[in-house]
């Protein structure tokens, strides 16, 4: 066969790689296919029920409740039929729940961390307790859902809630050396009510960037090559275009609440020293009672392990542990090894305390 034959066969394979790349890249893919039933909403906010699998004389009487960071959409918990920490979690026998945040508008830009803890979190925890017909819960809080999470559990400590689960929580604002954002959002290089005076809630997209550009390499490049090299591996694939429909799905977060985030936590580090003020009352984390899960990702660069550490001398809970995993911050409840350490561990810790 001459040279000038296999050339074509050559460029027409490449342009078929090519052509299934940009595929994998540009396409949406169904995800948060466990069947779920809405059962109250607020604004934009909106509680789901997971529809159970297991027979109720079999379920755990105690019901849990999921909460997400504010400008994420929250299936990464449901990625996809297979690897999903609902689609486990509901077979392990947990009336779940998941307060679903939704997108903010323009009329949003003044809801603060005060809107979310004490009207919207309550709200839905009444109606899930309803529901479930019990006055106990449990509530697990992932990465900004967290900082709700330990907000709601210090100033409604009476509420019912039994279990408390913290994923890579960022509470702890005090060494803004290891903290990249800090250093980012210092006042004398950003001014936060001057990027709030002209876009009102910030953008998804700015704060896309900000993520991405803590490991810049990593997300810009080395992600793209990964899938490059795997286009042959459908498991690699189907995966890497889960993740990445999650990633670029980024909603605004409501002004009033970044600020408090900018101000209130990475400048004056005000939760952890006990002067943060939420609609006229202070967050007391000493006043927190319920069983304490908290849980590390040791390689996280977004909410470095410090920052998630403190809080367990500064609860009252007689029950509390500190569990830490190999992994980033969502690779740790999303990647390939998530459901053989993090979510056992978690099924395994709640349901001992669940019953």
């Amino acid at each position: 066969m001459s040279e000038a034959a296999v050339v074509p066969d050559q460029f027409l394979a490449w342009a078929e790689k090519l052509t299934n790349f940009s595929k994998a890249v540009t396409t949406k893919v169904p995800i948060a296919q466990t069947p779920k039933e809405l059962v109250w909403t607020l604004n934009k906010a909106k509680l789901y029920r997971y529809i159970p699998v297991v027979p109720a004389e079999k379920r755990h009487p105690i019901p849990l409740i999921l909460v997400f960071a504010l400008m994420n959409r929250p299936y990464i918990l449901d990625l996809r039929p297979g690897h999903s920490f609902v689609e486990f979690i509901v077979k392990q026998g947990y009336d779940l729940y998941l307060l679903d945040w939704g997108s903010p508008g323009p009329e949003d830009k003044h809801l603060k961390f005060d809107d979310y803890t004490l009207d919207y979190m309550p709200r839905a925890i009444r109606k899930m307790k309803a529901i479930a017909g019990a006055e106990e819960f449990s509530m697990l809080g992932w990465c900004i859902g967290a900082i709700l999470a330990t907000v709601y559990a210090a100033l409604r400590a009476d509420d019912g809630l039994r279990n408390l689960i913290l994923l890579t929580a960022p509470l702890d604002f005090s060494n803004k050396e290891s903290i990249t954002f800090a250093r980012w959002v210092d006042e004398r290089y950003f001014d936060v009510d001057k990027v709030l005076a002209a876009t009102g809630n910030m953008p998804g997209e700015m704060i896309d960037y900000g993520a991405r550009a803590l490991k810049p390499v990593d997300n810009y490049v080395l992600n793209y090559l990964k899938l490059w090299d795997n286009l042959n591996n459908p498991q690699v694939v189907e995966a890497w275009r889960a993740m990445n429909t999650w990633v670029t799905d980024n909603v605004p977060l409501a002004g009033g609440a970044f600020r408090q985030l900018v101000v209130d936590l990475y400048r004056n580090d005000r939760l952890m020293r006990g002067e943060w003020i939420i609609r006229g009352e202070r967050v007391d984390l000493s006043k927190i009672r319920a069983n304490l899960l908290t849980v590390i990702a040791e390689t996280d660069h977004i909410t470095p392990p410090c920052q998630s550490e403190a809080v367990m001398s500064k609860v009252r809970s007689k029950d509390k542990e500190l569990f830490r995993v190999r992994g980033g911050h969502i690779g740790i409840m999303a990647g390939s090894g998530a459901d053989r350490v993090t979510w056992p561990h978690i099924n395994g810790w709640l349901g001992r305390r669940s019953q």
